[in-house]
Protein backbone atom coordinates (compact mmCIF):
# COMPACT_ATOMS: atom_id res chain seq x y z
CA UNK A 1 0.00 0.00 0.00
CA UNK A 2 2.87 2.56 0.86
CA UNK A 3 4.83 1.15 -2.14
CA UNK A 4 1.57 2.45 -4.31
CA UNK A 5 1.02 5.54 -2.79
CA UNK A 6 4.43 6.24 -3.39
CA UNK A 7 4.39 5.43 -7.36
CA UNK A 8 0.91 7.50 -7.51
CA UNK A 9 2.81 10.54 -6.37
CA UNK A 10 5.44 9.82 -8.57
CA UNK A 11 3.11 9.08 -11.70
CA UNK A 12 1.18 12.57 -10.76
CA UNK A 13 4.24 14.59 -10.80
CA UNK A 14 5.07 13.60 -14.58
CA UNK A 15 4.38 15.68 -17.54
CA UNK A 16 1.50 15.02 -19.18
CA UNK A 17 2.14 13.67 -22.84
CA UNK A 18 1.00 15.85 -25.49
CA UNK A 19 0.53 13.65 -27.93
CA UNK A 20 -2.48 12.08 -25.24
CA UNK A 21 -3.54 15.62 -24.60
CA UNK A 22 -4.11 16.23 -28.65
CA UNK A 23 -5.84 12.66 -28.83
CA UNK A 24 -8.27 14.14 -25.89
CA UNK A 25 -9.00 17.13 -27.75
CA UNK A 26 -10.00 15.69 -31.04
CA UNK A 27 -11.63 12.89 -29.61
CA UNK A 28 -13.07 13.78 -26.37
CA UNK A 29 -14.47 17.13 -26.82
CA UNK A 30 -15.30 17.22 -22.73
CA UNK A 31 -11.80 17.10 -22.11
CA UNK A 32 -11.50 20.74 -23.49
CA UNK A 33 -14.76 22.13 -21.36
CA UNK A 34 -13.50 21.12 -18.51
CA UNK A 35 -11.96 23.49 -15.99
CA UNK A 36 -8.28 24.16 -15.75
CA UNK A 37 -7.97 22.33 -12.46
CA UNK A 38 -10.43 19.65 -13.29
CA UNK A 39 -7.99 19.00 -16.86
CA UNK A 40 -5.11 18.77 -14.65
CA UNK A 41 -6.96 16.35 -11.96
CA UNK A 42 -7.99 14.40 -15.13
CA UNK A 43 -4.38 14.18 -16.45
CA UNK A 44 -3.06 12.67 -13.56
CA UNK A 45 -6.05 9.87 -12.99
CA UNK A 46 -5.39 8.73 -16.54
CA UNK A 47 -1.50 8.05 -16.14
CA UNK A 48 -2.51 6.79 -13.19
CA UNK A 49 -4.54 4.43 -14.44
CA UNK A 50 -2.64 3.27 -17.84
CA UNK A 51 0.55 2.75 -15.36
CA UNK A 52 -1.80 0.30 -12.99
CA UNK A 53 -4.67 -1.39 -15.73
CA UNK A 54 -3.64 -3.86 -18.27
CA UNK A 55 -5.10 -3.39 -22.40
CA UNK A 56 -5.80 -6.71 -24.20
CA UNK A 57 -7.12 -6.38 -27.69
CA UNK A 58 -9.79 -9.10 -28.52
CA UNK A 59 -10.97 -9.97 -31.91
CA UNK A 60 -7.98 -9.01 -34.16
CA UNK A 61 -8.16 -5.22 -32.39
CA UNK A 62 -4.32 -4.13 -31.71
CA UNK A 63 -4.50 -1.65 -28.62
CA UNK A 64 -2.94 1.97 -29.52
CA UNK A 65 -2.19 4.71 -27.35
CA UNK A 66 -5.78 6.51 -29.06
CA UNK A 67 -7.74 3.48 -27.51
CA UNK A 68 -5.93 3.52 -23.77
CA UNK A 69 -5.86 7.44 -23.74
CA UNK A 70 -10.44 7.33 -24.81
CA UNK A 71 -11.08 4.93 -22.46
CA UNK A 72 -9.30 5.71 -19.74
CA UNK A 73 -10.42 9.30 -20.01
CA UNK A 74 -13.91 8.60 -20.06
CA UNK A 75 -13.53 6.29 -16.71
CA UNK A 76 -11.47 8.81 -14.99
CA UNK A 77 -14.35 11.67 -15.75
CA UNK A 78 -16.09 9.88 -12.84
CA UNK A 79 -13.41 10.37 -10.37
CA UNK A 80 -12.49 13.77 -11.25
CA UNK A 81 -14.09 14.93 -7.86
CA UNK A 82 -14.12 12.17 -5.73
CA UNK A 83 -11.63 11.16 -3.31
CA UNK A 84 -10.48 7.36 -3.30
CA UNK A 85 -8.63 5.05 -5.39
CA UNK A 86 -8.54 5.12 -8.79
CA UNK A 87 -10.58 1.57 -9.68
CA UNK A 88 -8.45 -0.62 -6.91
CA UNK A 89 -10.64 -3.76 -8.13
CA UNK A 90 -10.24 -3.57 -12.12
CA UNK A 91 -6.70 -5.38 -13.37
CA UNK A 92 -7.30 -5.33 -17.06
CA UNK A 93 -9.52 -3.78 -19.76
CA UNK A 94 -10.57 -6.25 -22.79
CA UNK A 95 -11.30 -4.09 -25.48
CA UNK A 96 -12.67 -5.51 -28.89
CA UNK A 97 -13.27 -3.76 -32.43
CA UNK A 98 -17.32 -4.03 -32.00
CA UNK A 99 -20.07 -5.70 -30.66
CA UNK A 100 -19.26 -9.32 -29.61
CA UNK A 101 -20.55 -12.27 -28.89
CA UNK A 102 -21.14 -13.42 -24.93
CA UNK A 103 -22.66 -16.70 -23.55
CA UNK A 104 -25.35 -14.87 -21.38
CA UNK A 105 -27.36 -16.66 -18.65
CA UNK A 106 -30.23 -15.58 -16.43
CA UNK A 107 -33.07 -17.27 -14.27
CA UNK A 108 -36.10 -15.87 -14.57
CA UNK A 109 -39.12 -15.00 -11.96
CA UNK A 110 -39.96 -18.75 -11.92
CA UNK A 111 -36.19 -19.97 -11.13
CA UNK A 112 -35.75 -20.98 -15.04
CA UNK A 113 -32.61 -20.82 -16.13
CA UNK A 114 -31.99 -19.91 -19.23
CA UNK A 115 -28.18 -19.97 -21.38
CA UNK A 116 -27.52 -18.44 -24.76
CA UNK A 117 -25.14 -15.98 -26.81
CA UNK A 118 -25.87 -12.36 -26.50
CA UNK A 119 -24.07 -9.20 -28.60
CA UNK A 120 -22.75 -6.90 -26.62
CA UNK A 121 -21.06 -3.60 -26.12
CA UNK A 122 -19.65 -4.36 -22.83
CA UNK A 123 -20.03 -5.99 -19.79
CA UNK A 124 -18.36 -5.95 -16.36
CA UNK A 125 -16.43 -9.49 -15.96
CA UNK A 126 -15.13 -11.73 -13.29
CA UNK A 127 -11.86 -11.56 -11.72
CA UNK A 128 -10.94 -7.88 -12.39
CA UNK A 129 -11.87 -7.45 -15.83
CA UNK A 130 -14.03 -5.38 -18.31
CA UNK A 131 -14.99 -6.02 -21.39
CA UNK A 132 -15.95 -2.62 -23.94
CA UNK A 133 -16.04 -1.85 -27.75
CA UNK A 134 -14.43 0.49 -29.23
CA UNK A 135 -16.55 1.52 -31.79
CA UNK A 136 -19.30 1.97 -28.83
CA UNK A 137 -16.23 3.78 -26.35
CA UNK A 138 -15.12 6.14 -29.44
CA UNK A 139 -19.05 7.15 -29.98
CA UNK A 140 -19.62 7.70 -26.46
CA UNK A 141 -16.40 9.91 -26.08
CA UNK A 142 -17.14 12.05 -29.52
CA UNK A 143 -20.12 13.50 -27.98
CA UNK A 144 -23.24 13.20 -26.24
CA UNK A 145 -25.53 12.64 -29.50
CA UNK A 146 -27.38 10.42 -27.48
CA UNK A 147 -27.72 9.43 -23.45
CA UNK A 148 -25.25 6.03 -23.72
CA UNK A 149 -22.07 5.88 -23.03
CA UNK A 150 -20.97 2.14 -22.59
CA UNK A 151 -17.51 3.11 -20.90
CA UNK A 152 -19.45 5.38 -18.38
CA UNK A 153 -21.90 2.68 -18.10
CA UNK A 154 -19.68 -0.01 -16.98
CA UNK A 155 -17.25 1.88 -14.88
CA UNK A 156 -20.18 3.03 -12.81
CA UNK A 157 -20.97 -0.62 -11.89
CA UNK A 158 -17.18 -0.39 -10.73
CA UNK A 159 -18.23 1.98 -8.43
CA UNK A 160 -21.43 0.49 -7.56
CA UNK A 161 -19.75 -2.99 -6.92
CA UNK A 162 -16.82 -1.53 -4.33
CA UNK A 163 -19.37 -1.91 -1.73
CA UNK A 164 -19.20 -5.67 -2.38
CA UNK A 165 -22.42 -5.98 -4.53
CA UNK A 166 -24.28 -4.70 -8.16
CA UNK A 167 -27.00 -2.91 -6.46
CA UNK A 168 -26.93 0.44 -7.07
CA UNK A 169 -25.44 1.69 -4.09
CA UNK A 170 -22.18 2.76 -4.31
CA UNK A 171 -19.83 3.46 -1.51
CA UNK A 172 -21.29 6.92 0.01
CA UNK A 173 -21.15 9.48 2.85
CA UNK A 174 -23.01 8.57 6.24
CA UNK A 175 -24.85 12.15 5.70
CA UNK A 176 -26.09 11.04 2.10
CA UNK A 177 -27.00 7.57 2.24
CA UNK A 178 -30.83 8.18 3.63
CA UNK A 179 -31.27 10.71 0.77
CA UNK A 180 -30.18 8.62 -1.96
CA UNK A 181 -31.82 5.54 -1.02
CA UNK A 182 -35.17 7.40 -0.84
CA UNK A 183 -34.87 9.56 -4.22
CA UNK A 184 -33.26 6.50 -6.60
CA UNK A 185 -35.86 3.90 -4.81
CA UNK A 186 -38.73 6.45 -5.87
CA UNK A 187 -37.60 6.81 -9.18
CA UNK A 188 -36.80 3.69 -9.97
CA UNK A 189 -40.06 2.34 -9.13
CA UNK A 190 -41.26 5.14 -11.05
CA UNK A 191 -39.60 4.54 -14.39
CA UNK A 192 -40.38 0.69 -13.69
CA UNK A 193 -44.10 1.58 -13.86
CA UNK A 194 -43.54 3.58 -16.86
CA UNK A 195 -42.14 0.66 -18.51
CA UNK A 196 -44.96 -1.75 -17.85
CA UNK A 197 -47.70 0.64 -19.07
CA UNK A 198 -45.56 1.48 -22.29
CA UNK A 199 -45.46 5.72 -21.51
CA UNK A 200 -42.02 7.28 -22.21
CA UNK A 201 -39.36 7.29 -19.79
CA UNK A 202 -37.02 10.25 -19.32
CA UNK A 203 -34.45 7.03 -18.82
CA UNK A 204 -33.52 4.57 -21.34
CA UNK A 205 -35.71 1.90 -20.57
CA UNK A 206 -33.00 -0.42 -19.96
CA UNK A 207 -32.48 1.14 -16.13
CA UNK A 208 -35.81 -0.97 -15.54
CA UNK A 209 -33.72 -4.13 -15.49
CA UNK A 210 -32.67 -3.59 -11.90
CA UNK A 211 -31.13 -0.71 -9.27
CA UNK A 212 -27.62 -1.82 -10.42
CA UNK A 213 -28.67 -0.66 -14.20
CA UNK A 214 -30.62 1.98 -13.05
CA UNK A 215 -27.40 3.99 -11.11
CA UNK A 216 -24.80 3.26 -14.71
CA UNK A 217 -27.82 4.14 -17.07
CA UNK A 218 -28.41 7.17 -14.91
CA UNK A 219 -24.82 7.86 -14.67
CA UNK A 220 -24.78 7.86 -18.57
CA UNK A 221 -27.12 10.79 -19.19
CA UNK A 222 -26.15 12.83 -16.13
CA UNK A 223 -22.45 13.13 -17.74
CA UNK A 224 -23.92 12.81 -21.50
CA UNK A 225 -26.71 15.03 -21.20
CA UNK A 226 -26.75 17.14 -17.97
CA UNK A 227 -28.80 19.39 -18.53
CA UNK A 228 -31.53 16.84 -20.16
CA UNK A 229 -31.58 15.42 -16.78
CA UNK A 230 -31.49 18.09 -14.34
CA UNK A 231 -34.94 18.77 -16.20
CA UNK A 232 -36.57 15.61 -16.07
CA UNK A 233 -35.68 14.25 -13.09
CA UNK A 234 -34.04 17.25 -10.37
CA UNK A 235 -33.89 15.09 -7.63
CA UNK A 236 -32.03 12.27 -9.02
CA UNK A 237 -29.42 15.20 -10.92
CA UNK A 238 -28.86 16.33 -7.49
CA UNK A 239 -27.91 12.71 -5.59
CA UNK A 240 -25.60 12.06 -8.76
CA UNK A 241 -24.04 15.54 -8.52
CA UNK A 242 -23.70 15.37 -4.54
CA UNK A 243 -21.81 11.94 -5.41
CA UNK A 244 -19.61 12.59 -8.30
CA UNK A 245 -19.14 16.45 -6.74
CA UNK A 246 -19.73 17.38 -10.14
CA UNK A 247 -22.57 19.87 -12.21
CA UNK A 248 -21.84 18.42 -15.71
CA UNK A 249 -24.28 21.20 -17.07
CA UNK A 250 -21.25 23.60 -16.67
CA UNK A 251 -19.82 21.99 -19.88
CA UNK A 252 -23.08 20.75 -22.02
CA UNK A 253 -22.46 21.91 -25.49
CA UNK A 254 -25.14 24.41 -26.70
CA UNK A 255 -28.47 24.19 -28.05
CA UNK A 256 -28.96 20.49 -27.13
CA UNK A 257 -32.14 18.96 -27.87
CA UNK A 258 -33.98 16.74 -26.02
CA UNK A 259 -36.99 13.86 -26.04
CA UNK A 260 -37.31 10.84 -24.25
CA UNK A 261 -34.85 8.13 -24.30
CA UNK A 262 -36.09 5.17 -26.18
CA UNK A 263 -35.81 1.38 -25.27
CA UNK A 264 -32.63 0.03 -25.37
CA UNK A 265 -31.88 -3.41 -27.52
CA UNK A 266 -31.68 -6.36 -25.30
CA UNK A 267 -28.76 -7.22 -27.61
CA UNK A 268 -27.12 -4.54 -26.01
CA UNK A 269 -27.23 -5.35 -22.30
CA UNK A 270 -24.25 -4.94 -20.19
CA UNK A 271 -23.89 -7.08 -16.99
Amino acid sequence: MVWRAWRQRHIRRRPFPSAWADILRRDFPRYSRLAAVDRARLDELIQIFLAEKRFEGAGGLQIVDEIRVVIAAQACLLLVRRPGSVFPGLHSVIVYPGEYVARHRSRDETGVVREGLQIRQGETAARGALVVSWAAARSGAAGPNDSRNVVLHEFAHLLDAERGGFDGTPRLASADAESWSRVLTYEYHALTTHVESGLPTPLDSYAASSPAEFFAVATERFFQDASGLSRDLPALYAELSRFYHQDPRLWDPPDRGDGAETSRREDEASE
